[in-house]
């Protein structure tokens, strides 16, 4: 009597890298988020060389990070309730409609002539103010759609390749940003920049996006109450308050991007196309590891590989610190702009599979005053170190604070450093 064949196990689903880009809208939004970004990555560049070359000062420099932030905190929490609360296309293309007025406002002080002296600089920080509040929105904006347009089994292939879409937009922008102020003249860099955010207005408004069903008027929460919520969701919740406290601090402290032009112009020698360069190299390696976290599945250990990422970017800063070649210093950023951008995949990932849609504006407002605001204020701190302590100095104890940091918070935040696949216990 033969024995019954075995059952062979059912073979597992292929794991699909461009599934989320199969979707139309989500594809639309993808396209705005890579405009815009690449609008404001030209502007960039361009303020900081032009604000420089002005002052020659790099505390100068560390005030275009606190323009923005100071504004963006103010408002962000706020945002993020508007986010929950409102048709979130309809904010996000009011947010670009500001976005596009302070183009126009940076065109006219490169254009006319003797408005922008070192008296008048503070004209500069009002405009820059005003796109720090429309970014604040823009960040809760982009994560909310980008959960409602994509099914949540499709949650970490989306926040890759959204991600991939801005760090490509941070490898073209400075890149571009530099080569037309160098070539031609900063008026056509800020008419460029300009334009991409208007595509970037077009590309949000072709969604088809009717928005969420309002709550009923009893499930209606006051402003506070809504805050509230918001920051008790986040700071009852180990893993995602420890992800963001370990990315704020590593910024914060990793800030070494907001000196890249004194390293262009004194210590790399390399000029405005330079700048472009290494504005752009640690977005090129963030770029292609967006890739190669898209055609992968999963991580098993997400909690120590985004330890470790952290870790690898102080690092890799102190490296950038001490370099004095302009090629090693390109290869630190770009390793740099690689292991970052596995932490912000997993942070990101993290955020919106274990927060209920509902709560993603507010929760992502966190996130934004935790991550984004730290940028800019750690734009102002590395000026501040900058001028207190030196150039080098400032962005090698940078880097050096930033692995404290990470063996502070594998520590006291063990929840994370267990986690395992996002949404799995640890």
């Amino acid at each position: 009597m033969s024995a019954a064949p075995a059952t062979l196990p059912p073979e597992p689903a292929r794991h699909d890298p461009y599934a989320s880009l199969r979707l139309r809208d989500f594809r639309l939004l993808i396209l705005s988020v890579l405009a815009y970004t690449m609008g404001t990555q030209v502007q960039e560049v361009v303020i900081g060389w032009q604000l420089y070359a002005l002052t020659k000062d790099p505390l100068a420099l560390g005030f275009i990070g606190l323009a923005e932030a100071l504004p963006f905190i103010t408002v962000a929490l706020f945002a993020g309730h508007v986010a929950d609360r409102r048709n979130r296309r309809t904010v996000g293309l009011a947010s670009l409609g500001v976005l596009v007025l302070c183009s126009a406002a940076f065109l006219t002080f490169s254009e006319v002539p003797g408005l922008l002296t070192p008296r008048r600089v503070w004209i500069v920080y009002l405009v820059i103010a005003a796109s720090g509040v429309a970014r604040s929105f823009l960040g809760p904006v982009n994560t909310g759609l980008g959960a409602e347009l994509v099914p949540r089994p499709l949650y970490p292939n989306a926040v890759a390749w959204r991600s991939s879409a801005w760090q490509f937009a941070a490898v073209a922008g400075p890149a571009l940003g530099g080569l037309l102020y160098g070539w031609t003249s900063a008026g056509a860099a800020y008419g460029v920049a300009g334009g991409l955010v208007l595509a970037a207005l077009a590309a949000l408004a072709a969604i088809r996006y009717a928005g969420r069903p309002a709550p009923p008027p009893e499930a209606r929460e006051s402003l506070r109450e809504s805050i509230a919520t918001g920051l008790r969701f986040v700071f009852g919740t180990p893993v995602i308050l420890g992800a963001l406290t370990v990315d704020l601090f590593a910024v914060l402290f990793g800030g070494a991007v907001a000196l890249l032009p004194i390293f262009a112009d004194a210590i790399l020698h390399v000029g405005p196309q330079g700048l472009g360069a290494l504005r752009a190299a640690p977005a090129v390696g963030a770029v292609l590891m967006s890739v190669v976290l898209a055609h992968r599945a999963p991580m098993h250990r997400a909690g120590r590989a985004m330890l470790w990422a952290v870790a690898a970017f102080g690092a890799c800063i102190i490296g950038f610190g001490l370099s004095r070649s302009f090629l090693l210093s390109l290869a630190l950023l770009a390793a740099s702009g690689m292991v970052d951008q596995v932490s912000v995949v997993i942070r990101s990932t993290l955020i919106q599979v274990v927060t209920p849609e509902s709560l993603l504006g507010r929760v992502s407002a966190v996130n934004s005053i935790f991550i984004g605001s730290s940028n800019e204020i750690g734009a102002f701190e590395s000026g501040v170190a900058a001028r207190l302590l030196g150039t080098v100095p400032a962005v090698v104890i940078g880097g050096m604070l930033t692995l404290a940091v990470v063996a502070a918070t594998a520590w006291r935040v063990p929840a994370l450093r267990r986690m395992g696949r996002i949404g799995e216990a640890g």
